[in-house]
């Protein structure tokens, strides 16, 4: 097994948007595998087609690229192990199902629906334990173990629907070394007899997962650990078909949980306290119900890889941020928990605070050119990345710096009133007219000479030089807090902030 070259899949269910806990699991498979210099695939996992739902594929693919999880094989690139979609997949599970009932590990079962709801009830009325379908009940069920193989054959023939299901043993220890978890180990009578294989020729997630991870020469499983229980049945069905030594190492990564750390983190509440649970916007194709993602809140794809990385591992010291090679390289599952990890959706906010400073003004510059074009303002991107620069310290978010900074693109169409009404005075008048004159005069335009002409102007009219400052402000931009004012007026440049003091000193 140690000799084999790393390989993991995310293998994710087409049944809607990809919750956060999803693209972690992506993320830690993902990391695993660049820092083992193995493969990282896409399979979808779509054997429930009654389940299905129209663009979850297409949202999957878009939401791990928008995160930078680039993937080696998978349903739109393909690979040497494809087909990626289960679906498309179907003729090769029926071989396994039939192997396992040719060597006794599994059976076919007649049972409707209709019986199983009512052999369901019964127990339930009569006080005792939640009807399964175990070795206890399948003694005297519809199936190949209690029919004979002249009636199996005949209902066969005749169409009769079926499934077949894994022949649990009745008492057997089953265990596996989880990388996260430790020895887990499971007595087989605990398990009940899941359905492997339907009649529609569509396996189940149990009978699919486990061929492919087989046929892909998966090494390592990553998921989730709403599977824990289902892995000694995994286990089982490698030893059944002769793969034992072949067998994946799990590990099975803890819950996200909400904020209070009681349960785990639904839509529902995101929906109550306002933050988003998918990577990107999500409209529900039958209901019309939208739901939020990071990506359109505003979240910086590093930033939103950053958060989901430290929900659940932890480094080797107290570092908090971290590139995405940084990741690479520092990754490792023994330094996943085993305990849920608490969203903290005001981190999460701290973190893209923290990439957005991080970022260049360029390319800060780059992604809020659009917005301004949309808007009909036009202008050098080289003044956009100055204006970046000076506003990225307070911006949580990229949808932030129009409304930090629009009046560096728009003379004030109103003036902070508090302002004016503590601040001006019957001095203010000549002052500011005074100071617009001096700044026009200045040739070199820098924010030490802006502020040397104001400060020797306030002390040739006896005004402490604090006195207008806030005042200064709000005639430029029309608000009283802002970036710093002497490279808010140097950016503005001498003409514009010169034409905006004369154009406020008359307003007002």
């Amino acid at each position: 097994m140690n000799d084999r070259r790393v390989r993991v899949r995310f293998a994710p269910s087409p049944t809607g948007p990809l919750h956060l806990g999803g693209v972690r699991t992506a993320l830690y498979n993902y990391l695993f595998a660049r820092k083992n210099g193995g493969d990282f695939l896409l399979r979808i996992e779509d054997t429930d087609q009654s389940r299905f739902v129209p663009g979850a594929e297409e949202y999957i693919i878009e939401s791990l690229k928008w995160a930078g999880m680039e993937y080696s094989e998978g349903p739109d690139i393909g690979g040497e192990y494809g087909p990626y979609r289960q679906s498309e997949r179907k003729e090769m599970y029926r071989q396994y199902a039939d192997k396992l009932l040719v060597l006794g590990h599994a059976y076919y079962a007649f049972d409707t629906p209709e019986e199983l709801d009512e052999m369901r009830e019964r127990t339930n009325k009569a006080g005792g334990n939640t009807f399964k379908y175990d070795h206890i009940t399948r003694e005297y069920l519809k199936n190949s173990l209690t029919l004979s193989a002249d009636e199996v054959k005949a209902r066969l023939d005749a169409g009769e629907p079926y499934v077949i299901r894994i022949k649990i043993p009745r008492n057997e220890e089953v265990k596996l070394n989880d990388i996260i978890r430790g020895w887990v180990s499971v007595q087989s009578g605990q398990l009940d007899d899941k359905v492997l294989f339907k009649s529609d020729g569509m396996p189940t997630y149990h009978l699919a997962n486990v061929v492919d991870d087989y046929l892909m020469k998966i090494t390592h499983v990553i998921r989730g650990e709403e599977w824990l229980p289902s892995a000694p049945l995994h286990v089982l069905l490698y030893r059944y078909l002769g793969w034992e030594e072949a067998m994946p190492q799990f590990a099975h990564l803890p819950l996200i949980l909400r904020p209070d750390g009681n349960g785990k983190l639904s839509k529902r509440d995101g929906d109550r306290l306002g933050f988003p649970v998918f990577p990107l916007n999500w409209t529900d194709p039958f209901i019309g119900e939208k739901a939020s993602g990071y990506r359109e809140a505003g979240y910086l794809p590093e930033a939103f890889i950053n958060i989901l990385a430290m929900l659940g591992w932890h480094p080797s010291d107290n570092r908090e941020l971290f590139t995405i090679d940084e990741l690479i390289a520092e990754f490792s599952l023994e330094r996943v928990s085993k305990s849920g990890a608490r969203f903290d959706p005001e981190k999460a906010k701290w973190y893209n605070h923290q990439y957005i400073k991080r970022k260049s003004d360029e390319s800060l510059a780059e992604a809020f050119m659009p917005q301004l074009m949309d808007m009909g303002i036009i202008t050098s991107k080289d003044y956009v990345a100055r204006v970046c620069g000076l506003i990225k310290e307070k911006a949580g978010f990229m949808d932030d710096f129009w409304k930090l900074g629009y009046f560096f693109f728009e003379r004030p169409k109103k003036y902070d009133a508090e302002v004016l009404k503590k601040k001006w005075d019957e001095a203010a008048p000549v002052f500011f007219a005074k100071l617009a004159e001096r700044l026009g005069t200045l040739n070199d335009f820098s924010h030490q000479n802006i502020q040397k002409t104001y400060e020797e102007l306030a002390a040739e009219k006896g005004i402490k030089s604090g006195q207008y400052l806030q005042l200064f402000r709000v005639l430029l931009v029309g608000e009283s807090i802002g970036p710093a004012l002497w490279d808010t007026i140097e950016l503005l440049g001498r003409n514009e902030a010169v034409e905006r003091l004369e154009t406020a000193v008359a307003a007002v």
